[in-house]
């Protein structure tokens, strides 16, 4: 029960860091306001991380945890390639629009400079979401949803240029730029560059 507290309570703060990364940028998460916004005394952070680098440690791996469990529920919902890869889509955009401070993480100058591991650990986080896609475009191609004569890497790589640039306009604009409609009208684009010829 301790451990499940303490797991519970390590991602209400890497979630309260990736909220003051959004506002404030990596440069102003500090364990004194990540304890403000979640109403503790700054000690009570350090019963759970070291500082400010293993927050960012753990927000990195929270947003691999949320990649990763939206690829899991889709995987369960249906067997279908293609629908998996749609609703795979909308749920990514739902995470960056819920998580802004998302795009400020991956494309952080403040955050990779001087901590070349940290650099590292953002490709990895995306490498790896980038493979499970991959396994949902493989597994398409072998049912004959997906056209065989295709790079399942570059599908994938594709897919995950469905949201990125559309993101980086949303939040650019202030959220002007509207991602989710982006998304939607790209779709049809993308699944007929891969549906089978």
């Amino acid at each position: 029960m301790e451990k499940m507290d303490t797991e519970i309570r390590r991602e209400q703060l890497a979630q309260a860091a990736l909220a003051l990364i959004a506002s404030h940028g990596i440069r102003g998460l500090s364990v004194a306001r990540v304890a403000r916004r979640i109403g503790l005394v700054p000690s009570a952070i350090y019963r759970h991380f070291s500082g400010k680098d293993e927050l960012v440690e753990a927000v990195i791996g929270l947003i691999r945890d949320r990649l990763h469990g939206n690829v899991d529920a889709v995987t369960k919902q249906t067997q279908d390639a293609l629908e998996r890869l749609h609703r795979l889509v909308m749920a990514h955009v739902r995470v960056i629009r819920e998580n802004e401070g998302i795009l400020r993480i991956v494309f952080s100058d403040e955050l990779h400079s001087g901590n070349a591991d940290r650099k590292v650990q953002v490709y990895e986080m995306i490498n790896s979401y980038l493979k499970r896609i991959s396994e949902i475009v493989t597994d398409g191609q072998r049912k004959g949803q997906i056209r065989r004569s295709l790079d399942a890497n570059v599908i994938s790589t594709m897919f995950l240029g469905l949201i990125q640039p559309a993101a980086i306009l949303w939040h650019l604009s202030n959220g002007d730029f509207d991602v989710t409609k982006h998304v939607e009208k790209a779709w049809p684009v993308f699944t007929e560059a891969i549906h089978p010829e």
